[in-house]
Order: structure tokens, then C-alpha cells, then sequence
């Protein structure tokens, strides 16, 4: 294929970007790379392409590399691509249409874990909200910070939830589920006897997030490949700004974190794996945490993965926070038939359980 002009993609790249308002770091990149590469001869753009080396130029990083990598091989960048597909697309009303055709909440706690309402209370405000169904999706035991649920106090809590479900107004339901650590070695935190009983289990690193690139990469990569596992928590674990005053979330009773860095692994590994496996990515609606980043959703999205819309959500009034992930997953193109919280439940829970 011709090879296009990466340095005229970055710079649309920036335009596109700063149209849309986005952050001002984010146009300087694409515009420190254009200026870089504008003053190199073209010959010599190409050649340190093809030996992996243009990171090594002042200005120009992994992102803004790769983009040129995909332009000297004649394609479109997908960055580029993906900002062109919602090009003058109307995202408050593309995000009302993804909270519309969402039918439930897959990652959610009570006070049986470390949240902050009974079982019943997030129920109930979820019915309010007009889900369908509503994931439980309390900690496990190794979190204990977050007072994570043993095997003993699990199976107590699915004999709760099934006297809850019958209480409940009909047409909606209780999932049973957990947020499940990734341990050190990629195995999961809690029985696999128990995890087969659950309808939607999520599966997220809360330690060791600093772990080097090469050694997060194979724990991550080891969760995905259980078949117990059916979406990637808060993938980046991130945290953008302290927690909103009052709301609780592990690690709170030691320290609250105001940001975290983003934990360091192979993304197109990861999201090649999601995609092969039947995981579901998802994209946490938590202001503080707005996690995975956008740039992350547009390379899952790219690698053909599912995703959840999720709150994360630790009280009944947090339940409405999914309109924040719908806002950033229509920034990125990503339709509703690839949500998986847009199925009814039965079709959720066959799709979760049929992997296993």
C-alpha cells in the first residue's frame, strides 16, 4: 500500500482533538510529534519506523509512534479513524442512547463488603433507575481492607440474595456475582467451586499495581484465559482525583490514594486475549477513576472486545454514574451492541455461565 503522510495525520489527529475539546497534553503530543518529524527528512522517518526507533526522538511517544508506523504502511491511523467515525456526532445524544439500551449494572457493593447500603437498599435504586437487574459483585476474601467475603460468608450471601430476589417487584432481579482479585500469579481469589455458582464474575488487580511491564502483563494475561472470569475490572487501576468526600473504597481505613498512575502492561496483549477468550472490558463509570482511558477504549474496541458499563458503585445514589462511562465510551464509537449490560438478564448469565 502507498504509505500516507504521518505527519499530516498528526496534525489532523491534534485538530480533531482540540475540536472535541479534549485535553491540552493530548493535542501537544500529536503536535510535538508533527513538528518533530516535519523538520526529518522522509527517508529518515521511514527507516527509524522500521527499526522500532522513533521513541527515541524528542517528542514522540508510544502513541503518537505507532500512528506513524500505521500511516508509513498506508493506513489509516486508528486513532484518526476512530476520531473521524464520531466526527460531528451529537455525543450527548449518542451517550443518552447507550444509558437508554443499557439494561443493568454489572459491577456493584453493599455493606456486606465495603460498601456503604444493605443488599436490598442498591435493589431498590436500581429498580428506581429502571434496570432490569442489578450485579452483586462484592470483594474477596484477600481484600480484607474491604472487608472481602470468605467462602463461608459468599454462600451465605447467595442464600440472602435468592430471599431478596423473591421480595423484589417482579421483572426485576438480583444477579449473584463478585469482584474477584487477580492475584500475583494471575489465579483468582475465591473458590472455583463457588465462582462456577455465580452468575457474572468481574476479575481486578487491587495490589501489586506497581508491578513492572513483562510481570503485570502474564498475571493479566492468566486471568483472562479462566474461564471463571467474564469482565476485566478497572483494567489501568488509575485514579484521576481523590474519592468524592464520604464515599468509601478499599485501601480508604489505610490511606486514600488523590491520583494513581496507570499500572503498566502490554495493552494490545491484553485486549488481543478479552477478545479471544469472550472477556468483557470494562469501562468504569467512577469519576475518579474514568478507567479504562480513552485511548485504551479505542484499542479495545479495535481488537474486537466486549465491554461493561459499569458504576462500580458502593451506595444507591452512585447507581446513576454510568451516564459518566456512556459519555466516554461514545466519545470512542463504541456501539451498544457490543455492551454486554445492553442484553436481558438471562441472555447475560448464559453468555457468563456458557464460558465456563
Amino acid at each position: 500500500m502507498t504509505a500516507r503522510d504521518p505527519v499530516a495525520d498528526l496534525r489532523r489527529i491534534a485538530f480533531l482533538l482540540e475540536r472535541a475539546n479534549e485535553a491540552t497534553y493530548r493535542v501537544r503530543a500529536f503536535r510535538s510529534a508533527a513538528n518533530t518529524l516535519s523538520g526529518m527528512p522522509p527517508t529518515e522517518v521511514a527507516e527509524r519506523a522500521r527499526a522500532g526507533k522513533l521513541t527515541e526522538l524528542t517528542g514522540v511517544g508510544d502513541v503518537t509512534a505507532r500512528c506513524v508506523v500505521e500511516s508509513l504502511a498506508g493506513e489509516e491511523p486508528v486513532y484518526l479513524r476512530r476520531l473521524v467515525a464520531t466526527e460531528g456526532t451529537d455525543l450527548d445524544a449518542a451517550a443518552t442512547a447507550l444509558r437508554t439500551a443499557l439494561r443493568g449494572d454489572c459491577h456493584t457493593h453493599s455493606d456486606w463488603s465495603d460498601g456503604g447500603s444493605p443488599i436490598e437498599e442498591m435493589a431498590l435504586a436500581a429498580v428506581e433507575l429502571g434496570h432490569e437487574y442489578l450485579v452483586l459483585t462484592d470483594h474477596s476474601p484477600r481484600l480484607k481492607v474491604a472487608r472481602g467475603l470468605t467462602a463461608d460468608r459468599l454462600r451465605k450471601q447467595l442464600d440472602h440474595v435468592a430471599a431478596v430476589n423473591e421480595a423484589l417487584p417482579k421483572g426485576f432481579r438480583i444477579l449473584t456475582g463478585i469482584e474477584v482479585d487477580i492475584l500475583a500469579d494471575g489465579s483468582l481469589d475465591q473458590d472455583e467451586e463457588l465462582l462456577a455458582r455465580l452468575d457474572v464474575v468481574v476479575g481486578s488487580v487491587h495490589s501489586g499495581l506497581n508491578d513492572d511491564r513483562a510481570k503485570m502483563t502474564r498475571r493479566m494475561l492468566a486471568a483472562i484465559a479462566n474461564p471463571h472470569l467474564d469482565i476485566l475490572g478497572h483494567c489501568t487501576g488509575r485514579m484521576v482525583a481523590s474519592r468524592p468526600a464520604g464515599v468509601k473504597g478499599p485501601g480508604d481505613r489505610a490511606h486514600r490514594p488523590r491520583t494513581r498512575a496507570e499500572s503498566d502492561f502490554d495493552a494490545d496483549a491484553v485486549f488481543a486475549a478479552c477478545a479471544e477468550h469472550g472477556v468483557a472490558v470494562e469501562i468504569n463509570s467512577r469519576p475518579e477513576r474514568q478507567d479504562p482511558p480513552k485511548r485504551l477504549i479505542r484499542r479495545a474496541l479495535e481488537a474486537g472486545c466486549r465491554f461493561a458499563i459499569n458504576t462500580d458503585a458502593h451506595a444507591p445514589g452512585q447507581l446513576d454514574w454510568q451516564r459518566f462511562g456512556c459519555e466516554r465510551a461514545a466519545l470512542c464509537g463504541v456501539p451498544a451492541d457490543r455492551v454486554v449490560n445492553t442484553w436481558k438478564a438471562d441472555r447475560l448469565v448464559r453468555w457468563a455461565t456458557t464460558r465456563r
